[in-house]
């Protein structure tokens, strides 16, 4: 059990006009329950000018709270008609016993513990207009039947203030379900953003949308192959490979402005496959250079300060850096015959193969613990087609996320260590999808043209 001291306030005046106080301290306190928490969280109302708008809210809220995987999000269809909206609706105490629906009382917050909701936490409040901005008023509360009063079993209450529009609402409702996310160990997605290639234009460029498949964007025009984009784990740039000057070369974008960063490539046939150090100063890519297949190399970030990794007698590509050490990677080698995925070293010493040898093991991803990586691989149920598997690398086990849903590829992990973004081709296109890290929650997010080779950026630091 840990304890939260948080400021805040309470609210409003028949005029319509918002006040608050603020300074008062009141601490919450979350119960460690086994399993995943069950959160009810009740749709916000609101008056005036905000009426139209906490419909944005209130959907932005849920989506963003039952796409998560640390908790359950209680069917709305389970709540009583009248829920409260504010802590002066709640009054305290613990249901008499034999109550068995919350209906009969939802005003205690011991009410929404029991059946047919049986929520570990509850979630209330209201939107209002004030000096023409949208204004979210959010509590967050334990239902926990040992607190003694209403202010203990208050997590946090918090005021979110954004633009009188839709837009604003739909910020309001990412900031309140992002502060949820927090208190019971998740991270919020808002704010990330996944790049990718798509052939909707014509020619295969590189986009851009956010995290949750909104506002795509194009980044490249060049009316060319460009392909195999990554990103620095700061959010700032993106690097990807293109044909645009006729032989594949890296090329370095500022993903907002879109302006293009300088790179050095090395003469050669071939340089590709860009992955950032965690400090986003070097990268390692593959390269002809030497002559020969193509070995991984390292630099800074604009190609200078060139040496070589491997030296194997076969193709090394897609170098991953593990996040949480910087001293090691993974890539696929065709060292030994068939593509298989290696770890080794940043100087290529130590190289062990880890994946089993069987098939073709591909496009590696490093979950942000740095433990545990993502991959495609043709093994397993359904062999012979490519599936998204994970693999606990101590271990070596691996588990099967995708079975009988087309031809699945590049997984990347979320920077929440919770999701994966990837490339599934069902019939004749092949789209981005994104997916809980068990393999549940599979959700579409393009529709136009070809998509592939997705690669989840963090928030821009």
């Amino acid at each position: 059990m840990r304890n939260l001291t948080l400021s805040l306030l309470l609210i409003g005046a028949a005029t319509g006009s918002v006040t608050w106080l603020l300074g008062q301290q009141i601490s919450g306190q979350i119960e460690k329950n086994p399993g995943k928490p069950r959160v009810a969280v009740t749709d916000f109302q609101a008056s005036g000018a905000a009426a139209p708008l906490i419909a944005a809210f209130n959907t932005t809220v849920a989506n963003d709270l039952a796409s998560s995987p640390v908790l359950n999000l209680v069917p709305k269809t389970s709540y009583p008609l009248q829920p409260p909206q504010q802590p002066s609706d709640l009054i305290p105490g613990v249901a008499p016993p034999g109550t068995g629906s919350v209906a009969i009382q939802a005003k205690r917050l011991t009410d929404w513990s029991l059946p047919p909701v049986t929520a570990n936490y509850l979630g209330i409040g209201y939107g209002a207009e004030d000096r023409g901005m949208f204004v979210a008023f959010g509590w967050f509360y334990s239902t926990a039947t040992n607190l003694p009063s209403i202010q203990q079993a208050q997590i946090f209450g918090k005021i979110y203030t954004a633009s009188l529009d839709e837009a604003g609402a739909i910020d309001a409702g990412h900031r309140y379900a992002a502060d949820i996310l927090a208190q019971l160990g998740g991270k919020s997605l808002v704010g990330t953003r996944i790049v990718f290639v798509s052939d909707r234009t014509g020619s295969k460029e590189i986009w851009v949308m956010n995290w949750d498949g909104t506002a795509e964007r194009q980044l490249t025009r060049y009316n060319s192959l460009s392909s195999f984009p990554s990103a620095s784990p700061d959010g700032r740039m993106v690097a990807f490979t293109t044909y645009a000057s006729g032989t594949p070369a890296i090329q370095m974008l500022s993903i907002d402005s879109g302006r293009k960063l300088p790179f050095y490539n090395q003469r050669a046939s071939m340089n590709s496959f860009v992955t950032f150090t965690p400090d986003s100063k070097r990268v390692i890519f593959s390269s002809t250079a030497g002559g020969g297949p193509a070995q991984l190399y390292m630099a800074n970030v604009d190609g200078s300060d060139l040496h070589r990794i491997t030296a194997s007698g076969g193709i090394e590509v897609e170098a991953k850096i593990n996040p949480k050490t910087g001293a090691d990677l993974v890539d696929v080698s065709g060292r030994g015959g068939m593509p298989q995925i290696y770890q080794m070293t940043m100087e290529g010493t130590d190289v062990r193969r880890i994946s089993a040898g069987t098939g073709e093991a591909t496009n590696p991803s490093w979950n942000p613990d740095g433990a545990h990586i993502a991959f495609a691989w043709t093994k397993g149920f359904e062999p012979g087609n490519y599936n998204i598997f994970v693999m606990d690398v101590a271990s070596r086990q691996t588990t099967q996320l995708t079975a009988n849903e087309g031809r699945n590829e590049n997984p990347t992990w979320a920077p929440d260590g919770a999701h994966i973004v990837y490339a599934s081709k069902r019939g004749r296109q092949s789209q981005i999808w994104v997916m809980n890290a068990d393999g549940t929650g599979k959700r579409q997010l393009t529709k136009t043209g070809n998509n592939e080779k997705p690669f989840w950026v963090n928030a821009e630091q």
